[in-house]
């Protein structure tokens, strides 16, 4: 049993048990989080269920964390020009835990 679903712009495949990190949430740690937007459901891995655009399903999942992913660095330089720029992001994520597909 698998589903897509739709999040932040984005589209996972998900399965029950899996652990996904999605854009952030406004959702505490420890809550449930419904996916209404679920795209394509298969419950026994040979018929498939597509929404026009989306199914009525929806998808359940446990919020593990909120957090921030690895620092990236970015390097600006213009050559000969004495200009450089460094300057670093990190991402805020959510991460969620699929617990079922209904």
């Amino acid at each position: 049993m698998f589903a897509v679903v739709l999040s932040g712009a984005k589209q996972y495949l998900v399965k029950e048990g899996d652990v996904i990190r999605v854009e952030k949430l406004e959702v505490a740690a420890g809550d449930n989080y419904f996916f209404d937007k679920v795209l394509l459901v298969s419950r026994d891995g040979k018929s498939v269920e597509v929404g026009a655009p989306f199914l009525k399903s929806s998808v359940t999942a446990k919020v593990l964390k909120q957090d921030k992913a690895e620092k990236i660095r970015v390097f600006k330089m213009k050559p000969k020009k004495n200009y450089k720029r460094t300057y670093g992001h990190r991402q805020p994520f959510t991460e969620l835990e699929i617990i079922k597909i209904g």
